[in-house]
């Protein structure tokens, strides 16, 4: 498997995630999703999140359909994403709030170091 086709089942891979992830939050994970929600954002919580599935289904659907010449503009704009959801987990993490399976500080602490990840995956298989 040569480097192309490596970052292109990255990138449909990411993709298919954040359309999934997207769908979550409107639908059977919108509650723990909510948990994530920092309590300095100035929407309800759960606007917040039905917001937030939606740019996540847009932009799966852009890393996966996205002709090639704007594929390395959709990868920033995912990684910038990643970026700014990064305080959510930080208010998970901080405010002790269990969701997703993180029922203490150590599960919470360690899934901090998840979003570098997945800012670094959006780069490399859109560039």
């Amino acid at each position: 498997m040569n480097e192309d086709n490596i970052k292109t089942a990255g990138r449909l891979l990411l993709g298919a995630g954040l359309i999934y992830a997207g769908i979550s939050h409107l639908t059977f994970a919108r509650k723990e999703f909510q948990a994530q929600v920092p309590d300095f954002v100035p929407l309800k919580k759960d606007d917040t999140v039905v917001y937030s599935g939606l740019v996540e289904i847009g932009m799966g659907a852009a890393l996966v359909a996205a002709p090639k010449k704007y594929r390395e503009t959709v990868g920033k704009v995912a990684a910038s994403f990643f970026t700014a959801i990064f305080p959510g987990n930080i208010a998970q993490y901080t405010e002790h709030r269990d969701a997703f399976g993180l029922d203490t500080d150590q599960k919470r602490f360690a899934r901090l170091f998840f979003q570098p990840v997945l800012v670094w995956w959006a780069l490399k298989s859109t560039n």
